[in-house]
């Protein structure tokens, strides 16, 4: 068995280190941009079936969204923190340690989940109302909140199975449990909503349900050693050192998804001066944005192994070369999609909410952020290429850009100077601004690995 394995791992180590790098990049890309797109549209699901119930409804699930990102903050903190170590020690054919950084990952994910499980649902009014909700969207969000809060261990925990498997170079693996559970979610959403009458309840019991069994499926990769990796009681290390490791490796991902996630806040308690239509609209908004971020991202954690790997196998040729391919293939895709997106900026709004006071505010917000969307390769691939290759703190400042240093002021002076405009128009120029800044860090990176 073990000596199988040790066969296996010498395949993937020639096929990690010796496929050109654009093919191997693409074979990888192709799952995880599937399974990042299924998780986006299984969260649009509750969304569109929401958004049948009311304004008020579907502006619950934007402030909802804010909680699903802390989760998945901490989450992918723990995946990444681990997973860029993971592939970095396989790249340097240190296997054991590699299998301490998997399981005490997960461990550290898991316990942040029940932290948040029990102390969300102990101040779930209070958390209701510092995320966003007004008096009218409280109801709603305390039931959906119920039952994200209920989830939270499976979201952080499998935050950290599926960019294992993917560190790893195992991407088919961990799309298979994603998508299981974004399909069932879709199918449960009508069901729960409309079926048995549970309303917005549903809606967050079928998140929850397909949360869990995405965590069970992807849990059973690792019981069945289909991978590298190990999640065992004997690889746990609590040291202060491995989690110190963890927690810096992850914490670009932990300030990301973070700021992501207060950057939401501030925008819905800034859109709820302009009342609830405002809140849904940039709801609906962001859904839509989440499609192209969602490709951008599932091209760049195709990059990500192959970057940790080679830069472990200190073959730094190949990590130039997948920097390169990856930021000119993301443009381009990313082109497509929004130029897609701002001439059919009218149908994707009312495709949510048949709703002129939505229907105004939402097209006007989607085409101004399809033009913005043109930087986005370039803000995720910096990020992700310093990341991976262990440059934590550059990664850490890159992460803080768009939303700590722009998009967070943006939101409060902009509206003061334009109003309603204001709110649409802060993210797509947070975007471009930290494109900006990002660019001279990937350049002088680039010169590094060529010398």
């Amino acid at each position: 068995m073990e000596e199988a394995v040790k066969k296996r791992a010498e395949i993937h180590y020639r096929k990690m280190t010796e496929m050109p790098v654009d093919k191997l990049i693409l074979s990888l890309c192709v799952p995880t941009v599937i399974s990042m797109l299924i998780t986006t549209i299984y969260n649009a699901a509750d969304t569109y079936f929401v958004s049948k119930i009311s304004v008020s409804a579907s502006g619950a699930v934007g402030i909802l969204f804010s909680l699903m990102a802390i989760l998945q903050a901490f989450g992918f903190m723990c995946g990444h923190g681990s997973g860029s170590w993971i592939s970095r020690l396989l790249g340097a054919k240190e296997i054991e340690r590699a299998r301490q950084y998997s399981t005490t990952g997960f461990a550290m994910a898991f316990l942040m989940g029940i932290f948040f499980l029990v102390f969300g649902l102990w101040l779930i009014t209070p958390l209701m109302r510092f995320l966003g909700s007004t008096p009218t969207i409280l109801p709603y969000a305390k039931s959906y909140g119920f039952y994200i809060l209920i989830a939270a261990p499976a979201f952080t925990t499998s935050c950290v199975m599926n960019n294992i498997l993917r560190y790893e170079g195992l991407a088919k693996l961990a799309m298979v449990g994603l998508v299981t559970g974004g399909v069932l979610n879709t199918i449960l959403d009508p069901i729960l909503i409309f079926t048995f009458h549970l309303g917005i309840q549903g809606a967050g019991l079928s998140t929850a349900i397909s949360q869990y069994i995405s965590m069970f499926i992807l849990f059973a990769m690792f019981a069945q050693k289909r991978s590298q990796s190990r999640i065992e009681w004997r690889y746990l290390n609590f040291s202060p050192k491995m989690m110190l490791n963890i927690i810096k490796n992850g914490f670009p991902s932990l300030t990301r998804q973070g700021l992501n996630s207060l950057s939401n806040l501030c925008l819905n308690v800034q859109a709820a001066l302009y009342g609830d239509a405002c809140i849904a609209a940039m709801s609906i908004v962001a859904k839509c944005m989440q499609l192209m971020f969602s490709v951008c991202i599932g091209i760049g954690q195709g990059f990500q192994p192959v970057s940790s790997f080679n830069y472990g196998a200190k073959k730094f040729k190949r990590v130039r070369q997948g920097i390169l391919f990856t930021w000119g293939f993301s443009s381009l895709v990313i082109a497509v999609l929004s130029i897609a997106s701002f001439i059919f900026a009218p149908e994707l709004i009312h495709f949510f909410r048949h709703d002129t006071a939505i229907l105004n505010i939402g097209v006007l917000a989607l085409r101004i952020s399809c033009v913005a969307q043109l930087f986005l390769p370039t803000v995720s691939i910096a990020n992700m290429t310093f990341q991976s290759t262990g440059n934590s703190g550059k990664a850490t400042f890159l992460a803080c850009a768009q939303n700590g240093l722009f998009f967070i002021p943006l939101i409060y002076l902009l509206p003061n100077i334009y109003g309603l405009m204001g709110i649409q128009m802060a993210q797509p120029l947070a975007f471009f601004l930290a494109a900006m800044v990002s660019l001279p860090f990937l350049l002088r990176f680039l010169k590094v690995l060529s010398q």
